[in-house]
């Protein structure tokens, strides 16, 4: 059993694996992330010269990283859940049942007007989204870990639960009563003069979690698990605390993410999310992280979750039907997939 993590991910493939004796310009090449990134690139190099005068602008690059926010931190707990060769389809509804708690707190703590709410009630309605989540994450990762059932089968079904009670919270319809202090701050504040203050959250979130995967302990008992979970039971690695550990923190940024959208969409927008798991693991396997397992980075994700949305971005402005934006992106993912096969049958025949 190989416990080392870094001989399985992209640019981390240094010196854990053997790489140290070649040159960097050698190591870069070979490595999944450079050439998705330079398919980022290409894809705003295009568009900037398709339309010029809309593209590359201020406005069209603070609403993608706005719009991209979310999803990106969903995605970000995703990357940890499929490296352990896992996977939960139910983070999209989980998005939405916290922010529906966390909305229904915030209103019935303001007497059943939240809009003019302050930053106290704010806070309890912040913390009872994530804790929300974090329950949900938890579920799963007992369903998974210790019932020892297929977690494919297990978020499909906390998917649907998790959506239901969302439902049940506000009889079937989208919450509409938010803070105004809480979209205008968060929602739609900026810092700096340019950045959204929902931007800087995103990235402050992607960083931990790429702190957290590349040089802790955890990161490195995810990949483990992921590449074998029998052989890290016997290097003496709880396999079984670890993926429950695992699937609470996707829980937990599911909820921090659905208190984000109710900031920033200033609603609960039930029919806006409903793909978001879609989204999420696409972004996360077109990013590099392979389904099998023992695979991934965050920097591959962050770049899997902006390629659809700079192609969504710059189709919607050179007016690209709709369905055929869904054509395009789907079969990129599917790109990715074989990339990513083509990657480990290589890796194997050596």
């Amino acid at each position: 059993m190989n416990v080392s993590t870094h001989e399985k991910s992209d640019i981390q493939e240094s010196p854990d694996a053997g790489f140290g004796k070649r040159s960097l310009g050698k190591r870069l090449v070979e490595a999944n992330t450079f050439w998705i990134g330079l398919v980022l690139v290409g894809l705003i190099v295009l568009f900037s010269v398709i339309a010029p005068d809309t593209f590359p602008t201020l406005f069209t690059f603070q609403t993608l990283f706005i719009e991209s926010s979310v999803l990106l931190i969903l995605s970000v707990g995703m990357t940890f859940v499929i490296i352990t060769a896992g996977i939960d389809l139910s983070v999209g509804s989980v998005l939405i049942l916290s922010g529906m708690a966390g909305g229904k707190t915030m209103e019935a703590l303001s007497g059943g007007d939240a809009s003019k709410a302050g930053w106290g009630v704010i806070v309890v309605g912040l913390v009872v989204a994530v804790v929300t989540g974090t329950i949900w994450g938890l579920i799963n990762g007992a369903l998974v870990a210790l019932a020892k059932l297929p977690p494919l089968i297990v978020t499909l079904g906390t998917m649907g639960a998790s959506l239901a009670t969302a439902y049940l919270f506000n009889g079937g319809s989208d919450l509409r009563t938010v803070p105004a202090a809480l979209t205008q701050t968060l929602g739609y504040g900026t810092s700096f003069g340019v950045v959204p203050n929902l931007v800087i959250v995103a990235i402050v979130i992607t960083v931990i979690g790429a702190w957290l995967l590349r040089t802790t302990k955890f990161g490195r008992y995810t990949f483990a698990v992921g590449s074998n979970a029998e052989g890290a039971r016997r290097v003496g690695i709880g396999v079984t605390a670890h993926l429950l550990k695992v699937y609470t923190l996707t829980g937990f940024l599911a909820g921090l993410a659905g208190f984000l959208s109710l900031a920033y969409y200033n609603s609960t927008t039930i029919s806006g999310h409903t793909t978001d798991n879609l989204n999420a693991i696409t972004a996360v396997v077109m990013g590099g992280t392979s389904l099998f397992g023992g695979v991934g980075t965050i920097l591959g994700t962050v770049i899997g979750v902006f390629i659809p949305a700079v192609l969504r971005k710059g189709f919607n402005i050179i007016h690209v039907q709709d369905f055929w934006q869904l054509f395009i992106v789907s079969w990129v993912l599917i790109a990715a997939v074989w990339f990513d096969q083509q990657r480990r049958r290589r890796r194997n025949s050596r």
